[in-house]
């Protein structure tokens, strides 16, 4: 009789997510192990991880039947290490499930900044009714520059062309240009891009190369009237260089999902700033977010007990 596979889940769902997973699969053993305490103890004879946490060291050294972990969000940064590199497991990610959600997030911060909401909402705080309308602009005409382009980047490009934007996106090896984007462009003509750019949308993960990729230097290649976006890691902008710029009036404005650090401290500028919407990294937020998660979690899990290839692998060895 084949040996059962123990999964343990360091992520408190639904109580219906977790019945459904246990009647998809019932010659499996899902152990939910939330509190550090409860993890450790399971860790040793578990077979694959499901939870956002990344593992220490120390613990990938007693995960030694681990053979698989499921990230429950795209974002893997805290997880990669040499240790990791080295470890037989196979990590995935939730990458994809959140696209739609953050897309419209992104038109959202574009049309707020567009229709001077911001302005508006402060004035209702007020009490004032304003005869004078704030600054507002119509995205239909203007340049839509989105760096990355994975799922969140080609579900934005679909909706800013549908509204008649121009898309142009960056990617590392540019392909022909997918539903929605108009040109497709390389790193290397990042400078030109952000020169054309009205607005400017960062959807990459987070890697030593992407680290503080818009400073300074990026900052004042954009139009005065040009907004940027971050809807991918806080880290990607060099924070205080783009604090100088709002207040300069060298950027007309930002629209920040993250930040850095997580939680933004309540000292920051940024809070301020009357040219800045902060979402609190609450882009990915719907009701159907965990729906698609699921669907594409016992996807995983029956591949994984099958012996299969698994969807949306992380390369853990690149740059080890």
């Amino acid at each position: 009789m084949a040996e059962r596979r123990k999964l343990v889940l360091r992520v408190d769902l639904e109580e219906r997510y977790l019945s459904e997973l246990r009647e998809a699969f019932p010659e499996a053993d899902f152990v939910v192990a939330t509190d550090d305490a409860e993890f450790a103890k399971v860790l040793g004879d578990a077979d694959a991880v499901i939870g956002n946490e990344a593992l220490t060291e120390a613990q990938l050294k007693q995960a030694k039947k681990l053979r698989w972990a499921q990230v429950t969000s795209a974002g893997v940064e805290g997880w990669l290490s040499r240790t990791l590199a080295k470890h037989p497991l196979t990590l995935t990610n939730f990458s994809g499930i959140a696209a739609p959600n953050i897309a419209d997030h992104v038109i959202a911060l574009i049309y707020a900044f567009a229709r001077g909401l911001p302005e508006l909402f402060d004035r209702q705080r007020r009490k004032e009714w304003g005869e004078d309308a704030p600054t507002t602009f119509e995205p239909t005409g203007q340049t839509l520059a989105i760096l990355g382009l994975g799922d969140i980047g080609e579900a934005l490009a679909e909706r800013a062309s549908a509204l008649g934007m121009t898309v142009v996106a960056m990617q590392r090896n540019p392909t022909a240009p997918p539903e929605g984007v108009d040109e497709t462009v390389t790193s290397d003509e990042l400078p030109d891009l952000l020169k054309e750019a009205d607005h400017v949308v960062l959807s990459l993960p987070l890697t030593e190369k992407t680290k503080g990729m818009i400073g300074a230097k990026q900052l004042a290649l954009m139009k005065q009237s040009a907004y940027l976006y971050n809807v991918g890691r806080g880290p990607l902008i060099d924070q205080e260089a783009l604090i100088a710029a709002l207040r300069e009036g060298k950027l007309a404005g930002a629209g920040l999902d993250v930040t850095d650090p997580e939680p933004l401290p309540a000292d920051s500028p940024l809070w301020e700033l009357p040219n800045v919407i902060i979402t609190g990294h609450n882009a990915a937020a719907t009701p159907l977010l965990w729906e698609r998660g699921i669907v594409l979690l016992k996807e995983n899990v029956g591949h994984f007990l099958k012996g299969e290839d698994l969807q949306n692998v992380v390369d853990t060895k690149a740059g080890y």
